[in-house]
Parts: structure tokens; sequence; C-alpha cells
């Protein structure tokens, strides 16, 4: 039976852009569905993800799979013949989630703020950015996070690199200054097709933001 995939999501969503990433190292093929959330949720993606009602979805065989890290998780456990992006070693394994949680819980919320707060609330924000030192220290000497090939880890950060420049910008500093091994990590990601065609290309994604804090009167 041919695999049906399809992919319900939002260009500008960095969990949208981990399943991307996923799909293309795996080589799979998929329908993109690209949904408008400004005007409202589509019957299709309250039918798929009726508890979060969010996007990304991945519809596999007509089954949904929801939340993004899980849907990279799914896709590497069906797609096991090709860019194993999990380790096999149980400890490894349980390392490679433990960091991938940290991005989402950290990186995802600081990240935010930076975008949607000023005043006290944005200087917070960028004090606790650079949490990012820690991630450094994961990666160390490593081309990547999953050693000598992009792995879940990777893929699980990438997409919040799309907004470095945003960032840097609304709350003027220096990311390569204070973490030039990030830095240097994702432009060796960018150099793969399988990042580079699925990222949201930066200067669109600083048109959003910039248009979202205008929305909440920041700008």
């Amino acid at each position: 039976m041919a695999d049906e995939v399809t992919l319900l999501n939002f260009w500008a969503s960095p969990f949208g852009m981990r399943v991307k990433i996923a799909l293309a190292e795996k080589e799979v093929k998929y329908e993109y569905s690209e949904q408008d959330l400004m005007n409202g949720k589509s019957d299709l993606l309250l039918q798929m993800n009726p508890v979060y009602k969010k996007i990304p979805v991945l519809v596999h065989r007509g089954k949904p799979v929801c939340e993004s890290l899980i849907i990279v998780q799914y896709i590497d456990d069906v797609w096991r013949d090709k860019a194993p992006l999990l380790p096999s070693d149980p400890h490894e394994r349980a390392q490679s989630m433990f960091w991938a949680d940290f991005i989402d819980k950290k990186i995802n919320d600081l990240s935010r703020k930076i975008w949607t707060t000023k005043g006290e609330e944005l200087e917070a924000a960028k004090k606790g950015f650079f949490e990012l030192k820690l991630l450094e220290g994961e990666l160390g000497e490593k081309p990547y996070f999953g050693g000598e090939t992009l792995g879940y880890v990777d893929i699980a950060f990438l997409p919040f690199c799309c907004g470095f420049s945003t960032y840097e910008t609304i709350g003027n500093f220096s990311i390569e200054a204070q973490c030039p091994k990030i830095i240097a990590w994702a432009k060796r990601c960018l150099q793969k097709e399988s990042v580079a065609k699925s990222l949201a290309e930066p200067g669109k994604l600083h048109e959003l933001v910039l248009e979202m804090r205008k929305s909440l009167g920041f700008d």
C-alpha cells in the first residue's frame, strides 16, 4: 500500500518546520495543506486535531498524529530505512528527548516573549534567552547535536534560528557575540538541502513578527 501523507501546517510555525525537516531527511513525499490560521481554523484541522485544534498535524493513511516532537518520533519509527533521527541507545535517546523538551519549555517560551513584550519583560526575556549557552555545552565540538549526522535535537531547535535576526533587531543584542558555536552550527545545518528548503525565509518571518507587534501596540 502506498503511503498517503499530508501535512497540515502554517508556514511560519517553527513546529511545522520540524516536521518538514524530518520528512525531507527521510525523503518522504507528502501533500502540503497550508492552514490560514489568521482567518479561523479549517474543518479538516478541527477534525484531525479535535483536542488541541492546532497545527502541525501529520495525516498518515487517514490517521492523524499531533504535536511536533511526537510527529518527528513517529516519522523516525515509520520510515526507519533512511536517516535515523533518534539514537538507538536508550540513554542517548532519553538525553535527546530531554534537550528537545528543554527547547520547547525554555527557548520557545523566551523567543515568544522577545517579540510579544517590551520594557522590563523584554529585558528579562533577553537575559533568559542566553540559556542557549547550555545548548552550546551540549553541542560541544560535535558538528550536530546528533553527532556526525543531523538528529532529533537539531530538528527541534533549528526552526527557532529563523527568528534569530528578528530577535536581535527587537532586543538590540547579538546572539553570535554570546553564542558563536550556535550560530556556526546553524550555518552548517543550513548547508543541508533538507533544512534550507524546510525553514521559513527570515525576512518574511521578520515582516510577520513586526505586523504582530504593531497589532499589540508595541511598534
